[in-house]
């Protein structure tokens, strides 16, 4: 039998592996931003085209390489940063493998610019999937200057399942961000096609994260602080007030490394039991110093998995570091009972001299029982001659509510209805009854119908909203004062993706710079709501689902405005109110379910109520 087992080609073997550590261009942000940090930059600057697909260059001005170590650096398992298998528990720098540039190079096309302040030029290199296509001296400023072009142009299958550029671009900058957060004594720039999206100064760690994230942050945060001899735990957590139930920022670092770990996650929602609805989450930005002994990062190529050798220890400081920034803060939310419209009770006040008790005059020995009974003629007088005329017109009332015109009773008598065991409703009463301001109940042939009048609404709704968006015919309700709306970069990213939906619906937004936006006019029929709180809704929401497909999209959008504006619970209704809400539903395409799959509409057969009083 033949040898079948063979070594595999450099170039195959770097293509394997550059599948591990390349995951996108948001994964070759990562690598080199953090070479940067390790080699001591104080500016670095991110360039990035079409989302990476086309170019990423990084620039910093670090400690740079010299001629012979720029060469080997693209070598698999060279690195700087180890010297044997024990410094991996004793790690000070983000890298350690060796296997960043070597995979981009596999993958990509790669050239470097890089000189050391002891060199008076320095070194240019190209690369190619692997292969060196050039090295040369060059004019250069101390640092390094990484610019990579057309990622996985030789890896076809890879290059196709990359997401649309919104998509990646939200994944860049998510990698961007986990790496600024951490590092405020740095400077950081970021520019997409060529507009500068971040332009991030030096400063104190809270002053970043308010760059980052916003100003409004600034009011919602408070600052954790305890150290212990197992760990130190420093960074922010969010105010009881500032939870909400959709892309919270929630950060763990490590040593200077970003990490996910849900165990750590619980230990700070339980700090915040009974204090936020069920449900929702807490932004936080924590920060753990431990001893790199006690850890190991050396889990996984994309390191965000950490293991610790005194988890449960950690778990309960972290907890009560939590807690004590909540109390400490006295930032318990206070009981506020709404006395809008109330009448104002005063405090009694014993010193007071109020007014005597008013006093009341009556006989006591007036009985009644000893007033004369009026005859039966005085009676008679007081009853109207024309009574007969109160009743005219009510021969036919027998079944009150029951009696239908023949146009009334054909409205829906031919519609169809594929989930109800009764498949066309024959007949529907013009008169409806609201329980409990939930349900509208109304008698059908087969029996009695009852619509959930919130799901209806919302049903009629996203129709409407959805049509109007795939028709253009979303009518803009302009306003008098244009509202202000601030974005982060990385939602300024989905907004300007789903904006023309936006302006089809009736939205119109214009944009300022720098993230803010001017809310010009609103669709018709969102007066009562809360537009800005709903537009950082929908943008939350497109960024938690990351749609790509255009229906879906607008399938979203359309959802979450109809679960803005329909009609809530609780909200009483009148007989016309609810026959035209009967009407819209049954001319909707699905009237049985929601656009989420709840039911809308139950009817209890005539023989179930019979069997009832049986």
């Amino acid at each position: 039998m033949s040898d079948i087992i063979q070594l595999l080609p450099d170039s195959v073997a770097n293509q394997i592996a550059a599948g591990e550590v390349i995951q996108r261009p948001a994964s070759v942000i990562k690598e080199l931003v953090e070479n940067s940090v390790d080699a001591g930059a104080s500016t670095i600057n991110v360039l990035v085209i079409d989302a990476g697909r086309t170019s990423i260059q990084v620039i910093d001005d670090g400690k740079g390489m010299s001629e012979t170590d720029a060469r080997l650096s693209f070598e698999r398992h060279a690195t700087s940063k180890i010297r044997q298998a024990s410094d991996l528990f004793a790690l000070h720098t983000m890298g350690f493998r060796g296997e960043a540039l070597a995979s981009i190079a596999a993958v990509a096309q790669v050239e470097l610019n890089t000189r050391t302040k002891d060199d008076e030029i320095g070194t240019h290199i190209s690369i190619s999937a692997s292969k060196v296509t050039g090295q040369e001296p060059v004019s250069c400023p101390v640092g390094s200057n990484f610019s990579v072009e057309n990622i996985f142009f030789n890896v076809p299958a890879r290059r196709k399942f990359l997401k649309s550029n919104s998509t990646e671009l939200n994944n860049i900058l998510a990698a961007f961000e986990r790496i600024v957060l951490v590092n405020p004594d740095i400077n950081f720039t970021f520019h997409s096609n060529g507009v500068e999206m971040f332009n991030l100064k030096k400063g104190s760690l809270r002053h970043r994260i308010i760059d980052v994230f916003g100003k409004k942050l600034n009011q919602d945060i408070l600052p954790v602080d305890v150290e212990t001899s197992v760990c130190k735990i420093s960074g922010f957590v969010g105010k009881p007030e500032a939870a909400r139930k959709k892309t919270p920022h929630q950060y763990f670092f490590v040593n200077g490394r970003y990490m996910k770990h849900p165990y750590f996650h619980k230990a700070v929602m339980t700090a915040f039991e009974r204090l936020i609805p069920v449900g929702d989450q807490i932004p936080y930005f924590i920060y753990f110093d431990v001893n790199p002994e006690d850890i190991d990062v050396n889990i996984h190529p994309v390191k965000t998995e950490i293991k610790f050798e005194n988890e449960q220890t950690i778990w309960q400081i972290l907890l009560a570091a939590v807690k004590d920034s909540i109390g400490r803060f006295n930032d318990v939310p206070s009981i506020d009972f709404d006395t809008e419209g109330k009448p104002e009770i005063p405090v009694f006040d014993p010193t007071h001299n109020y007014s005597s008790a008013p006093k009341l005059d009556f006989n006591p020995k007036y009985n009644p029982f000893n007033e004369p009974i009026p005859s039966m003629a005085t009676r008679r007088e007081k009853v109207p001659e024309s009574w007969e005329q109160l009743y005219e017109g009510l021969e036919n009332f027998g079944d009150v509510g029951m009696k239908t015109t023949p146009e009334e009773q054909n409205i829906f008598g031919s519609r169809q209805n594929a989930d109800m065991n009764d498949s066309v409703i024959e007949e529907k009463s013009p008169a409806h009854y609201q329980y409990k301001g939930m349900y509208i109940m109304t008698a059908v042939k087969s029996g009695l119908m009852i619509i959930d009048q919130y799901r209806a609404h919302l049903r009629i709704l996203f129709d409407k909203y959805l049509s109007a968006m795939q028709d253009k015919s979303g009518k803009v309700q302009k306003l008098l004062f244009p509202d202000l709306i601030q974005f982060t970069p990385s939602e300024t990213v989905i907004l300007d993706k789903i904006n023309p939906d936006l302006e089809k619906l009736g939205f119109e937004l214009t944009s300022l710079g720098g993230g803010s936006y001017s809310v010009n006019g609103i669709p018709s029929g969102l007066e009562d709501v809360d537009t800005l709180k709903l537009l950082k809704s929908m943008v939350a929401d497109d960024i938690d689902v990351r749609t790509t497909v255009g229906d879906e999209i607008r399938q979203s959008l359309a959802l979450k405005m109809a679960r803005s504006a329909a009609i809530p619970y609780g909200q009483v209704l009148n007989n016309a109110e609810m026959e035209n809400l009967v009407n819209e539903l049954f001319a909707c395409s699905n009237v049985n379910y929601t656009p989420d799959g709840k039911t809308v509409i139950n009817i209890l057969k005539q023989q179930d109520i019979e069997k009832l009083f049986r």
